[in-house]
């Protein structure tokens, strides 16, 4: 195997330059072409001001292509639209104590905010002093 390699391997070293020489000379062969050139030049001169018109036209166009964000103040519960698989949530465990958890949250259900620590205090009891 080795030697396979060894003997592609002096092949290309000696193939590979001579390839690359006659693609250089093909490209040096090619006349320079000042009339394609300049005929370029003014044809995107001529095009570039409507150019710009239309992209200008379609970005304006697009804010009502784009999805949009309704505001919802704060406290305020909203229903969800589809269903939320594998959402991170917090349950009350056996002891009456928050526990992380992971559950679907099915369509049509309602969310609410968290209520803040004032509200957390009187659904978890106090600790127990043993």
């Amino acid at each position: 195997m080795k030697t396979l390699l060894t003997l592609l391997a002096a092949l290309l070293r000696l193939v590979l330059p001579a390839v690359l020489d006659a693609l250089n000379k093909r490209a040096e062969q090619s006349p320079p072409q000042p009339q394609l050139r300049d005929r370029l030049v003014r044809r995107v001169r001529r095009t570039w001001p409507a150019a710009c018109v239309l992209l200008l036209a379609a970005a304006c166009a697009m804010p009502g292509c784009r999805p949009r964000s309704i505001y919802v103040p704060a406290g305020e519960p909203v229903r969800l639209r589809q269903t939320v698989r594998g959402a991170k949530v917090w349950v009350l465990g056996a002891d009456g104590r928050p526990t992380p958890g992971v559950m679907d949250l099915p369509e049509g259900w309602y969310c609410l905010p968290d209520p803040g620590p004032a509200a957390t205090d009187a659904v978890t009891p106090p600790e127990q002093g043993g």
